[in-house]
């Protein structure tokens, strides 16, 4: 079994940096974050529609660069979770989790026995094809896999410190559009409100050992986030990096364009 770097660096309090792949799903995708200097690309099956095929190839192409796969999934079943965890996802985040039940659910299925109650699969794509001892596998598997609670809602928030404290969750991130949705305030960030739930949300997860994530959009927002307690960091998508950059760089090219008086 590869190691999770990902889940170790955060462990130990350390910060961690990647990227959503919503789009763009070539061969060199992983090797390019890397080169970047990502520790991680977090593939959404939620929004951006990737299916088991494509990740399979993805994680086949992850090998060698660094970069630890993780997947959003659409919702907690174990049926969405399980065949990505057998095709070689590191690491699983579920979205709209509410309750301590929910995460314990989330937990329980991500990790094999006594850990959990994943079901036994091997010789397939999450231990590289490999025969070896399966209670070896199993426990390294068990070490490997982050498992990411996405609290988005005025419920989830107010159970945030009985969602992170469970054992098997090691994240806490913020679905700060959601959020903000369900509290019938949608984008508004600047609200007394919201900055009161994202302070419960790290706290929650400093209380508890746990590393809170973010997507921020820019760099300067990557700072502010991280400088709010923030450790799992995403920097966008990969539509949205293309197109800022691409969209800066046209912008600034039509102005030289314009006339001189």
């Amino acid at each position: 079994m590869r190691a999770n770097p990902v889940r170790a660096k955060l462990a130990a309090g350390k910060t961690v940096y990647g990227m959503f792949a919503v789009e763009f799903f070539s061969p060199g995708l992983c090797q390019i974050a890397a080169n970047a200097g990502a520790d991680f690309v977090l593939f959404d099956m939620e929004h951006g529609g990737v299916g088991i095929d494509v990740l399979k190839a993805q994680f086949a192409f992850a090998r060698g660069t660094g970069i630890t796969p993780l997947v959003r999934v659409p919702a907690l079943h174990y049926h969405l979770i399980a065949p990505v965890l057998d095709a070689g996802a590191m690491g699983i985040m579920v979205p709209m989790l509410e309750t301590r039940a929910q995460a314990e659910e989330l937990a329980a299925w991500c990790r094999y026995r006594p850990a959990g109650r994943r079901g036994l699969g091997f010789g397939v794509g999450h231990d590289d094809y490999r025969r070896g001892d399966v209670t070896a596998k199993a426990h390294a598997a068990n070490e490997r896999t982050l498992v990411i609670a996405l609290v988005e809602t005025a419920t989830g928030i107010a159970n945030v410190d009985a969602i992170v404290s469970v054992d098997g969750i090691d994240v806490g991130w913020l679905g700060h559009y959601d959020l903000t949705d369900s509290m019938g305030m949608r984008a508004e960030f600047d609200r007394p409100e919201f900055d009161a739930a994202v302070r419960q949300l790290v706290a929650a997860c400093d209380a508890h050992g746990k590393a809170a994530g973010f997507l921020a959009t820019s760099l300067e927002m990557a700072r502010e986030w991280r400088a709010k307690g923030f450790r799992c960091i995403s920097y966008g998508t990969d539509a949205g990096l293309l197109q800022g950059a691409l969209g800066e760089a046209i912008g600034r090219l039509r102005e030289d364009d314009q006339p001189r008086s």
